[in-house]
């Protein structure tokens, strides 16, 4: 489990296919330290184990559903990577839960000023686009973000001067993919009510409740 806050840009320095998926290895001077071999690191925002530890660099597998379904395979040697360790009892909750299951891949469609910060426009699929509500969360790269506008087909966010300049969205043009992982609990949350909306539920009681409630 993963906060969405990032720890440091590391950068790739090898990523080799392999028979099943790819050997990836990271500089990453900072949270080696306190890395051990089995531990858990959200690369891009996508739960990696540390198979091997060499001085300033972790190395890791991925597998092939990863690279499927994630950035992963369009990594290269010299890429900035957001790196978050998992979170341990005692650190601080700053951002909002992350597993580290990408769901999806979105693309950037704008990049705009907004104040001193950025607004970033993100295309994303309606499976995405489900679990996103205005002022709710999302990881997008491993970065706890909150939505800011929902359209049909994309939704944003504010990017902050220090998150710009401390994670790969300063390095991302538009046109360019990330990860997306929708909250957790809103996922839990569309899954429920959506039982109880399905035509051949004889249960409609949470439904009439929350009609009455003025949420449907």
């Amino acid at each position: 489990m993963f906060t969405g806050i990032i720890v440091e840009l590391g950068t790739v320095n090898a990523i080799e296919k392999t028979a099943e998926g790819a050997r990836l290895s990271i500089h990453c001077p900072k949270i080696i330290k306190d890395a051990s071999i089995g531990d858990s690191i959200a690369v891009n925002g996508i739960c990696l184990t540390i198979s091997e530890k060499r001085r300033d660099t972790l190395y890791f597998d991925i597998s092939r559903q990863s690279l499927n379904i994630t950035t992963a395979h369009l990594w290269k040697i010299g890429d900035k990577v957001n790196l978050e360790p998992a979170l341990r009892i005692g650190d601080k909750m700053g951002g909002h839960f992350v597993t580290g299951h990408v769901e999806d891949t979105g693309k950037i469609i704008s990049k705009t000023p907004y104040g001193n910060a950025q607004k970033i426009f993100i295309e994303a699929s309606e499976g995405i686009l489900n679990y996103t509500v205005e002022k709710g969360s999302i990881s997008v790269d491993g970065i706890s973000l909150t939505v800011v506008d929902v359209n049909t087909n994309s939704f944003s966010v504010v990017i902050i001067p220090h998150t710009y300049k401390m994670t790969t969205l300063g390095y991302k043009n538009i046109g360019e993919p990330v990860n997306l992982e929708p909250d957790m609990l809103a996922k839990y949350i569309y899954s429920f009510v959506n039982k109880f909306l399905l035509k051949d539920n004889k249960d409609k009681s949470l439904m009439i409740t929350l009609q009455k409630s003025g949420y449907l």
